[in-house]
């Protein structure tokens, strides 16, 4: 059984991830007033070691933003026209950064 969340803020996001508890969260970097950035860390410190992985997405590029997804826990970053089922499993089996 597949089960997807989808949230609009930073804490129905967590709070979907404590109840869910997804294999990967996709996460936007911008969410608006928010910083997805702090979601994906946040979503990380709440679990650490059987987290979900979390994979950053945006409509910037990688070059645009890399010390903010270098600083972060999350398993990888793509681009939103990058996104596809391949492109997030190749991220959370390691093959990608």
């Amino acid at each position: 059984m597949t089960i997807a969340g989808v949230a609009s803020t930073g804490a129905e996001a967590l709070r979907q991830a404590e109840v869910l508890r997804p294999n990967v969260v996709l996460v936007d970097i911008s969410l608006g007033e928010e910083s997805g950035l702090d979601v994906a860390r946040r979503l990380f410190e709440n679990d650490p070691d059987d987290g979900a992985a979390v994979v950053l997405i945006s409509t910037r590029v990688e070059e645009d933003v890399p010390d903010l997804i270098a600083d972060s826990p999350a398993a990888g970053f793509l681009t939103k026209s990058e996104l596809s089922a391949d492109a997030i499993l190749r991220i959370v089996d390691g093959s990608v950064r």
